[in-house]
């Protein structure tokens, strides 16, 4: 049960009403990559290959995840690809 209630947690920290109300202009792909569902790892992998399901922006050795983009992306199901390779 208390498994089960961090789960629970983790969800509510990454749903759209959380992220509106706590991000800035951008966030992780770490984090961003939770709100859809899926590891780091292979957030990070779809980054490199352009096929993140939102805008990504790549300042130096820096990636944010734009999230404005994630907003639009979580509501309509419709990705947002950036289409930039890293």
């Amino acid at each position: 049960m208390h498994s089960q209630n961090n789960v629970t947690d983790m969800d509510a920290q990454y749903s759209p009403s959380r992220i509106r109300a706590t991000w800035g202009g951008t966030g992780s792909v770490e984090d961003a990559s939770r709100a859809f569902g899926f590891s780091r790892a292979k957030g990070y992998d779809l980054v490199h290959r352009g096929e993140f399901p939102c805008r990504v922006l790549r300042i130096g050795r820096n990636t944010g995840v734009v999230t404005a983009s994630l907003h639009r992306v979580l509501d309509s199901g419709e990705p947002e690809y950036s289409n930039a390779h890293a």
